[in-house]
C-alpha cells in the first residue's frame, strides 16, 4: 500500500497533504526545502518504505527508510517544523502557516491506524512523495 504525500514548498516550511487512495488523511508540516542537507531540510522527493518505530520521546510512531544521505528520518508528532524537526514529517490536523500546525498527536493516530496494521501483517507500506 502506499501513502501520498503533495508538498507545497515555502522559505519558512514545507506543507502538504497526505492521502491514502485518493482521501485525505490529514495535513503535513516539514522543514524548508534545502537540498537534502541534514537536519535543516525536508527529505527528496520520492518514494520510501515505512516501518514501525518506538522511542521514548515519541512513543509509536513510523520511520521513513533509506533516505539518500540521511538517517532516521521519522513521521511523529510536531506543530512547529523549525523548532521541533530535523528532517522529519509530521501529521497535523490543522495548518495555521508555513511548516506550522495544530494537534498533530491526532492526526498522528489517524496515520498510524492505517498503516500499523499493514505492517502487522508484515506487508509493506510506502510514502509516495511529490509536488
Amino acid at each position: 500500500m502506499e501513502l501520498e504525500l503533495v508538498r507545497t514548498y515555502y522559505p519558512n516550511g514545507t506543507n502538504g497533504e497526505l492521502s491514502l487512495c485518493g482521501v485525505r488523511i490529514c495535513s503535513t508540516i516539514e522543514l524548508p526545502w534545502l537540498v537534502n542537507k541534514s537536519r535543516i531540510s525536508c527529505i527528496p522527493e520520492g518514494k520510501y518504505e515505512l516501518m514501525k518505530r518506538y522511542s521514548q520521546h515519541f512513543g509509536w510512531h513510523l520511520q521513513v527508510m533509506n533516505v539518500k544521505n540521511r538517517a532516521l528520518i521519522l513521521i511523529h508528532p510536531a506543530n512547529d517544523a523549525i523548532k521541533e524537526l530535523k528532517g522529519c514529517i509530521a501529521p497535523v490536523s490543522i495548518l495555521k502557516a508555513e511548516g506550522k500546525g495544530l494537534e498533530s498527536r491526532i492526526a498522528l493516530k489517524k496515520v498510524l491506524a492505517i498503516v500499523y496494521p499493514v505492517l502487522d501483517q508484515k506487508k509493506q507500506f510506502f510514502l509516495i512523495i511529490k509536488s
